[in-house]
């Protein structure tokens, strides 16, 4: 009787376990989401919800003289992305391409790979005591790395 009790335990402890598991990582696919299609579709209040407000979003990038520099983008500047980026609706194709995987998730850090058209996006997500899934790091490159640099005049 009472190897069936700690096995009963056991059993519920690791199905709790697993429910908790799916449901951090559905938070954290819907949060990355949340931050793509926000800027398909002009939705900063999408964005907002997706993204802690300390957030730091960074590339390598060159400036008119070829130097290179961490280029540095804000929670308040990707809420205005979110807002004017795709605003004639020409800067994603009919169908745009939204490839999410889950890196790791452990209890309240997260890291995913976003891989959009033109882009790739490395997140770091922090789970608040709220429950919430925010994003609080990108680092992220152009397919093209060309296209990393401002344009000389």
């Amino acid at each position: 009787m009472f190897k069936f009790l700690i096995c009963s335990t056991f059993l519920l402890v690791a199905s709790n376990t697993s429910t908790s598991q799916s449901i951090d990582k559905n938070a954290v696919i819907q949060a990355t989401k949340d931050y793509i299609q926000s800027q398909h579709l002009v939705n900063p209040e999408q964005m907002r919800k997706a993204l802690h407000p300390e957030l730091k979003k960074r590339t390598f990038w060159l400036n008119q003289s070829g130097e290179e520099f961490l280029l540095e983008t804000s929670y308040q500047t990707m809420l205005k992305v979110a807002q004017t980026y795709n605003k004639n609706g020409d800067r994603f194709p009919n169908n745009p391409r939204i490839d999410i995987k889950v890196l790791d998730i452990d209890q309240r850090a997260a890291s995913v790979k976003l891989t959009v058209d033109d882009w790739i996006d490395y997140m770091h997500l922090i789970k608040l005591e709220s429950g919430e899934w925010k994003i609080i790091n990108v680092l992220w490159q152009y397919h093209d790395t060309g296209r990393h640099q401002t344009k000389r005049k």
